[in-house]
């Protein structure tokens, strides 16, 4: 089923922002922070890091999609 896979998202440089500011703790711009998202928001939530300044670097499967299974 496509809705119980999960995605990791490497993101960089992040900026403080309104929306950051959501996220409930400070963003340093020059590290990478993983955020993992369902395979049925992935587009939402690419949009929303561009929104916060950020730029995906990587995607990878989480869990079983890792393993090759699904």
């Amino acid at each position: 089923m496509l809705g119980s896979r999960y995605f990791k998202y490497e993101v960089v440089g992040l900026r403080q922002n309104e929306e950051t500011d959501r996220m409930g703790a400070p963003i340093r711009s020059s590290a990478s922070i993983f955020i993992t998202v369902p395979y049925s928001r992935m587009n939402e939530e690419m949009q929303r890091i561009t929104r916060m300044g950020g730029k995906i670097v990587n995607i990878s499967p989480v869990g079983a999609a890792a393993e090759g299974q699904g």
